[in-house]
């Protein structure tokens, strides 16, 4: 298990950041806006606009020319945003005090910034907060980053070694190409560097696929003249030093997660809120009126991670002993009158949003499956265990593209598996919206599938 605590960084410097803007602003004491309002929008503007332009992606990498132009870019636009506070609310007022908090502010978030850049170089010069390293391929490029790793501690790269089909005479060759797999496999590896002029497309796919399934970053040596599509993006480590960095899936993004966890709980609380709550007493007296049986149907199911959840559903069906190990069927003669209607309508899913509350699913994701059908699945399909990244969810980008209830054949789940993972590959919180609203037009012009 790889503990890392990076990720704690840039929180900390954020609440600091925010701490310092309202605690000048309270010490000058000023009555004019020293309120709320104010307190909440310059607040609101800073966490904004530093999220928008990437005030915070400093990396060990980073330069000093680059630190300053954050610096630079953000105060720019925090000086605009700010003044266009009185602007619109108290036009007219005098401004003496607004420079001098102003001015305080960019001083002390200025001298903050410089201080924990310098000290983690320091600290990471010691041979602290470092991230191990292999590089795949031997030429002039990889000998540069090779040297960059052993004459700048300050980065914070523990080098390990090299591969090379061509055994080169060295203490720190490690193997051929092909022995990298077995290599991160036992030790702890944080980041790949592959030259590209060295490796094959098929061999830097396979190293892609696994550095994915190892939570290892893959980044990639170009050649002089190599373009990069959007999946990677170009990072300078010296001046004459590119690498190119394959970019990392949405979701592996703290924001993204937040941002789809907050938007899940005031979703599903309004769902609850607003129409379960009033809802679940009717179904509840037509399901018990047909069958016998409890009104909320609990499936065992694979969330994320692997790891198992409790599903709830409007039961649907008679009592039956199949029910955890066979999809239900056209015509399926344990499907109840009331049941069909609430398949039909997909209200059977509903209860799924006290999941999502929860916090076991999201609202858009990929279905979560049985596991007894899951284990099936993994031995067709490729990249399968991809889809258990993310919380499994009560729609999905497959379930809208027709590609839900039954599973006929091997291009089915096929099907649904290569939507997932575009899903995932591919997410935007425009893309969820996109996908509830077409579920719900789904579910009024009705699906053949909803059986």
């Amino acid at each position: 298990m790889k503990k890392r605590y990076s990720h704690l960084i840039r929180p900390i410097q954020i609440l600091i950041d925010v701490l310092l803007i309202n605690l000048i602003v309270y010490l000058i004491r000023d009555n004019e806006y020293l309120n709320i309002s104010f307190l909440s929008y310059i607040t609101i503007f800073w966490l904004i606009t530093t999220y928008n332009y990437g005030f915070y992606k400093v990396y060990r990498y980073t330069r000093f020319l680059g630190l300053f132009v954050l610096l630079a870019k953000q105060f720019i636009l925090f000086f605009l945003g700010y003044f266009a506070y009185f602007g619109f609310f108290r036009e007219g007022y005098i401004v003496d005090n607004q420079f001098k908090i102003l001015t305080l502010i960019i001083i002390s978030i200025s001298f903050f910034k410089f201080f924990i850049f310098y000290l983690l170089k320091k600290y990471r010069s010691f041979g602290n907060n470092y991230r191990t390293t292999v590089v795949v391929g031997i030429d002039e490029s990889s000998r540069k980053i090779i040297k960059l790793f052993k004459s700048k501690s300050n980065l914070g790269y523990k080098y390990l070694g090299f591969f090379n089909d061509k055994p080169i005479n060295s203490k720190n060759y490690l193997g051929k190409i092909a022995d990298v797999f077995a290599y991160a496999s036992k030790n702890t590896v944080d980041e790949i560097y592959c030259t590209l002029n060295k490796l094959s497309k098929n061999e830097i796919k396979k190293i892609n696929k696994f550095a994915t399934e190892k939570d290892i970053s893959l980044k990639l040596i170009p050649n002089i003249t190599e373009l990069y599509s959007k999946s990677r993006s170009p990072e300078f480590y010296d001046d004459d030093l590119m690498i190119l960095n394959v970019n990392k899936l949405p979701f592996e993004f703290a924001e993204n997660f937040y941002k789809k966890r907050i938007f899940d709980i005031v979703f599903s609380t309004i769902v609850i809120v607003f129409f379960l709550s009033w809802l679940i007493p009717i179904i509840w007296i037509f399901v018990k009126l047909e069958s016998k049986g409890p009104l909320i149907f609990k499936q065992k199911r694979e969330g994320i991670n692997g790891e198992e959840f409790v599903c709830y559903k409007f039961r649907s069906m008679k009592i039956n002993d199949l029910s955890d190990k066979i999809h239900a069927t056209k015509g399926d003669s344990r499907v109840t009158k009331v049941g069909a209607f609430l398949r039909k309508t997909s209200m059977d899913e509903l209860p799924q949003f006290f999941n999502v509350f929860a916090g076991d699913m999201s609202v858009v994701g990929p279905r979560p499956h049985l596991e007894s059908l899951s284990l099936e699945y993994q031995k067709d399909v490729d990249d399968y265990l991809k889809r258990h990244i993310v919380k499994p969810g009560i729609t999905g980008l497959a379930q809208i593209s027709g590609y839900r209830g039954e599973i006929k054949k091997r291009a089915d789940i096929k099907n649904r598996v290569r939507l997932d993972i575009f899903y995932i590959e591919n997410w935007s919180f425009f893309l969820d919206i996109k996908i509830i609203i077409k579920t719900v037009l789904n579910v009024f012009e009705g699906e053949e599938k909803a059986y």
